[in-house]
C-alpha cells in the first residue's frame, strides 16, 4: 500500500460572519491525515462543491442543514478516490461522491459514499448536473411545480448551475416560452443562444418586473425561484392564475443584516389562485433513479447542455464561495484540487 500522507488541509468555520463573510471568518489549517477504520475509506478529494446554502450554515441558528460548528472543518459535496479501503465493496482507486468537502483528504464510514463512474460524465459532473443541483432543478420543475406541456416558465439565477438546467429541462419538456434572468448581458446572450432560453433578461438593467412583463407578454405559469425578493414581487404580478412557484433559494438575501420587504403583492396569491412552495431536494431522493436515466440521456444526445466555473487549488476555495454569493459564477461552481 502507499504511503499515506501525514497532514492535509480544510477550511475551518473560525468566526460566524455578521453580513457578508470576510477572510478572517475562515481558516485553511492543516489537520492529520489517519488510516480508516473497519468499514470506512480515505478518499482524496478530487473537486468539491460551493453553494449558495453554506452562507446559512455559517450562522448559529437552527435550520434543515446544521449549522457549521466554529473550529471544525467545513463540509459539503465532494467527489474524490479511494486510497485507503477497509470496506468491503470499495476498492483503492474507485470514485466515490462523498459530503465531506472543503478538505483534500476524508475518511468516513464506506455507506456515506457512492460511487461514481468516469466514463458516464466527468467526475465534477457528478456535483452539479448529474449531481444535488441537478436533481433540484429536475424535482423542483417535475415534482413541486407540477410542471406541464404548454407551461410558461420564468427562472430567476437562471445561468448558475439550478437556473440553467430548469430552463432547459422546461424546454425540453415542451414549455411554450422559457424566461430567465441573470446578472450580465454575457450571461443573459449564453441564456438564449446556447440553453436555448426564449427570452432572458439582465436585472441589473432596469425593473425587474418591467422586463419580464415584456419577455413574457401573455404572462407566467410556472416560477422557479432562486433569488426571491423583487424578482418574486415581479413573478406574482406575472403569473397566470393557478400559478405555481417552487421556492428554491433567496441568494438577495443571505447576507442582509435586516429582515428584507416581503413581496408587496403578496395578496395576488388569493385572487389568482397561486401555489407557493418551498423546497429541499432531500425530500425527493426517490426520483434519483429516474433522474439520472433522464438527465445521461438528454445529455448523451445532446439536448442538455452545461457549464462549469472551476477555480484551482484548495487555497481558492474561500475566494471561490464568495464568488457564488456574488453571483461571479456561470453554471456550477467547482473547486478542483491540485495533486
Amino acid at each position: 500500500m502507499t504511503a499515506l500522507p501525514a497532514s492535509g488541509r480544510a477550511w475551518h468555520l473560525a468566526a460566524r460572519p455578521h453580513g457578508w463573510p470576510e477572510p478572517g471568518d475562515v481558516a485553511l489549517r492543516e489537520v492529520p491525515v489517519t488510516e480508516p477504520g473497519e468499514g470506512r475509506i480515505l478518499v482524496r478529494n478530487l473537486h468539491f462543491s460551493v453553494d449558495p446554502y453554506m452562507r446559512g450554515r455559517m450562522n448559529d441558528v437552527k435550520s434543515y442543514a446544521p449549522p457549521y460548528v466554529l473550529n471544525q472543518p467545513m463540509d459539503g459535496g465532494a467527489v474524490g478516490e479511494v486510497i485507503a479501503s477497509r470496506a468491503e465493496g470499495f476498492e483503492v482507486g474507485d470514485h466515490v461522491l462523498h459530503g465531506l468537502g472543503w478538505r483534500e483528504y476524508a475518511e468516513f464510514p464506506a455507506g456515506r459514499g457512492t460511487k461514481v463512474d468516469a466514463s458516464l460524465a466527468p467526475l465534477s459532473a457528478y456535483l452539479g448536473v448529474l449531481g444535488m443541483t441537478g436533481l433540484t432543478a429536475y424535482a423542483g420543475l417535475f415534482e413541486v411545480a407540477s410542471f406541464k406541456e404548454g407551461d410558461a416558465v420564468f427562472v430567476s439565477g437562471a445561468a448558475g448551475a439550478v437556473g440553467s438546467q430548469v430552463g432547459q429541462l422546461a424546454r425540453i419538456k415542451g414549455a411554450s416560452r422559457v424566461i430567465g434572468s441573470a446578472g450580465s448581458d454575457e450571461k443573459v446572450k449564453l441564456l438564449v443562444e446556447e440553453y436555448g432560453f426564449d427570452a432572458a433578461f439582465n436585472y441589473k438593467n432596469g425593473s425587474v418586473k418591467d422586463q419580464l412583463k415584456e419577455a413574457a407578454p401573455d404572462g407566467i405559469d410556472v416560477y422557479f425561484d432562486n433569488v426571491g425578493g423583487d424578482h418574486l414581487e415581479a413573478a406574482l404580478s406575472s403569473f397566470n392564475l393557478h400559478g405555481r412557484a417552487t421556492i428554491c433559494g433567496m441568494i438577495a438575501q443571505y447576507n442582509s443584516t435586516e429582515p428584507s420587504p416581503a413581496p408587496r403583492n403578496l395578496a395576488l396569491v388569493i385572487g389568482k389562485r397561486l401555489r407557493l412552495q418551498g423546497m429541499l431536494v432531500g425530500d425527493h431522493f426517490a426520483l434519483q433513479p429516474q433522474f439520472v436515466k433522464d438527465v445521461a440521456g438528454w445529455l448523451a444526445s445532446g439536448e442538455l447542455k452545461y457549464h462549469e466555473t472551476v477555480v484551482e487549488g484548495i487555497e481558492n476555495g474561500f475566494d471561490a464561495f464568495l464568488g457564488v454569493l456574488r453571483g461571479e459564477n456561470t453554471g456550477k461552481m467547482i473547486v478542483t484540487l491540485n495533486g
